[in-house]
């Protein structure tokens, strides 16, 4: 079964950019426009790993990421935050609220597949 993962951002540029990059790579991608979107599919699928955006309408990362590791059920699914924020306050509070990983945008599709890779092996 092809590890699934959800991709969080409120660009539909940037989701089908990440979903295209990853989908040749074999993973299969569900994607959500903002926090609260991602929230309401997260208990509908058995979800791999997380791609998510900060800066999102509704429920942005930082509250996504505290929302997903408040359940147990996510507790060890990884996070790999891509944001244009680039202040180590917004990189550590990120990290803090339990991310793995930081993206920094804009970024080649070759950082992404390395760092889901480094999750999904």
């Amino acid at each position: 079964m092809k590890p699934k993962i959800l991709v969080v951002d409120d660009s539909p540029t940037i989701r089908k950019f990440i979903s295209i990059a990853l989908k040749i790579k074999g993973y299969e991608i569900i994607s959500a426009s903002d926090g609260m979107e991602a929230l309401e599919l997260l208990p509908n699928d058995k979800i791999d790993l997380v791609i998510t955006d900060l800066n999102m309408p509704n429920i942005d990362g930082f509250n996504l990421i505290e929302r997903i590791r408040s359940n147990e059920n996510f507790l060890n699914t990884p996070i790999i935050v891509m944001s244009n924020l680039s202040d180590s306050e917004d990189i550590e509070r990120a990290m803090q609220l339990g991310a793995d990983s930081y993206i920094i945008k804009p970024f080649d599709q070759n950082n992404i597949i390395k760092e889901v890779a480094k999750y999904l092996a």
